[in-house]
């Protein structure tokens, strides 16, 4: 029987429950840790206002692996938390994670396929798989999962695209009688697949970003409503976009130009904090970038200084940087870094927090997933992978995935016992961002 643990950070509803490069600066003490104040650059956005601080602008099949637990922290026999589900709702059954199953998936792109799998975190079994954009040629590499549980996925090359996780939503479309959709891993040609919500268009070079922003759940229908999704683009230097889009429709809401951002991929990455606001990493690194989710106001600054990679936004708002084996955390109150220097090697690899103090991430040089602490920034867990991995999520079980690089295989790791289960059978594997939906989940909910 699995151990339980809590997750701080969530917001409670009473009535409801819904379904590079860079330099090595070294460290300052003793546990590795580097703390930078943030330089932040000057300009002016759509609406001409200023911002508090910053830039201111407008086949299937799983096998069991053992692996090897060094828990530096001393007992990996803690607890576990009980991540549970987005909302903490009381009265509207199933709960996401487990009962209803509306969270109990990953979905893991296989870019060079142009397909994204809908894998059980549960059962370890593939349950379908879905062309993301009309010629299958979009090679996708991020996905996000909203609090309703549904996915939007962006294709690299330009167009997102929304599936609904429920069968049960999905539209009659294709003129045949009863809704045809995938349900292993075969998928159906463009315009057959029913459970596609909506594709937008977008003309990009490089669409990279994805990361929903909190809906509000209605206590009557125990639906996630007006949830929104926030993507980037570029288009081989100039400036990057950051738009809104509406979760329903897929129209798009909001634009926001980021000249700063000028690079030929622009920004790489991107997560939402508890208020919905976007946060984004430059490729590289070099600069951290927020979207503000009312006034669409922007604020840049620099990074920390040391190569970074992923990015993901801890429980209490704090973005993080990853690469190679190490992280930077930002204090958006002080705007200052603090950093655990890589121990060098390639400088890759995305990251996710648990809720519960732990970073996850995967070191290049050895293909060791690492567990750092996010407030003392030293590493307390080590759990030795089959193979380097390049995308990190978090389940609502607690089970920590990692997705290999280019691969056929995703590993399922308990951080307490250190069992890894594999799941092999992608195409291409590239994902890092929040496949599970946890990572927007224990951000939490706008408060107002």
């Amino acid at each position: 029987m699995r151990r339980l643990r809590l997750v701080t950070g969530l917001s409670l509803v009473v009535a409801c429950n819904g379904g590079g490069e860079g330099r090595d600066e070294g460290g300052d003490g003793s546990n590795g840790v580097l703390s930078i104040t943030a330089s932040s650059t000057a300009g002016d956005d759509e609406q001409g206002t200023e911002g508090q601080s910053g830039t201111q602008g407008t086949s299937n099949g799983s096998s069991n692996s053992q692996g090897s637990l060094d828990d530096g922290s001393g007992d990996a026999s803690d607890p576990k938390f009980d991540v549970g589900s987005p909302d903490g709702g009381l009265s509207c059954g199933g709960g996401l994670g487990g009962g209803d199953g509306t969270h109990s998936y990953i979905w893991i792109a296989n870019s060079p396929q142009g397909t994204v799998s809908k894998i059980n975190t549960q059962s370890m079994i593939e349950e379908g798989r879905y062309i993301v954009r009309p010629d299958a040629a979009g090679s996708p590499s991020r996905t996000s999962v909203a609090l309703s549980g549904n996915v939007g996925v962006a294709n690299r090359v330009g167009g997102v695209t929304k599936i609904y996780v429920n069968p049960d939503d999905c539209q009659e479309s294709n003129g045949v009688p009863g809704i045809q959709t995938s349900t292993d891993a075969n998928y159906l040609p463009w315009g057959q697949e029913e459970c596609i919500a909506w594709y937008t268009p977008l003309a990009y070079s490089s669409n990279r970003p994805m990361a929903w922003a909190q809906g509000e759940l209605n206590e009557n229908t125990c639906e996630y409503e007006n949830e929104k999704l926030w993507t980037a683009g570029a288009n081989g230097g100039g400036t990057t976009q950051v738009l809104l889009l509406d979760g329903e429709t897929g129209i798009q809401e909001a634009l926001v130009n980021i000249p700063e951002i000028a690079s030929s991929i622009g920004l790489y990455g991107g997560a939402v904090d508890g208020d919905g606001h976007f946060w984004g990493i430059e490729t590289g690194g070099p600069r951290l970038v927020r979207v503000d989710r009312q006034t669409f106001t922007y604020q840049v600054w620099s990074g920390p200084g040391v190569a970074s990679y992923g990015i993901a936004v801890d429980s209490v708002g704090r973005p993080w940087f990853c690469a190679g084996g190490g992280a930077s955390r930002f204090d958006p109150i002080a705007q200052t870094w603090q950093t655990l220097p890589s121990p060098g090697g390639n400088q890759w690899g995305g990251c996710m927090t648990d809720g519960a103090g732990t970073l996850w991430h995967c070191r290049q040089q050895d293909s060791m997933l690492v567990g750092i602490d996010t407030e003392s920034l030293t590493v307390v867990q080590q759990i030795q992978l089959p193979a380097y991995s390049h995308g990190i999520s978090v389940d609502f079980d607690g089970y920590v995935w990692a997705v290999g690089f280019t691969s056929t295989n995703a590993y399922r790791v308990d951080p307490v016992t250190g069992t890894i289960d594999t799941f092999s059978g992608l195409v291409g594997a590239y994902t890092y961002s929040d496949m599970t939906g946890f990572g927007l989940s224990s951000a939490g909910t706008p408060s107002g």
